[in-house]
């Protein structure tokens, strides 16, 4: 495992550090490293949902224009050839 040296923390900085570890029940360290974690989660799963705001986007574009029929106007399809299929089943 790699190590970690952050220098020139203000003191009020690493009092409250030592605060919060422990009223997680935790040592400093196992502290410094759960906030270190939970910050480049949060800012993993926001870049992943920047990614996907972008593909769709572009999706949009590409599609925009066409005469594609709508997901509602598919389900209404969809529904529509399925009773037709169970009323043909029954007669």
């Amino acid at each position: 495992m790699a190590a970690l040296t952050v220098r020139n923390l203000d003191d009020d900085l690493v009092r409250r550090l030592r605060i919060r570890a422990a009223e997680h029940g935790r040592s400093a360290e196992a502290e410094h490293r759960e906030i270190l974690r939970a910050a480049l989660a949060d800012e993993s799963r926001a870049t992943a949902r920047h990614l996907a705001a972008e593909r769709l986007a572009e999706f949009r574009r590409r599609v925009s224009g066409r005469d594609s029929p709508t997901a509602s106007e598919l389900l209404a399809e969809s529904r529509t050839d399925r009773l037709r299929s169970l009323a043909g089943d029954a007669a």
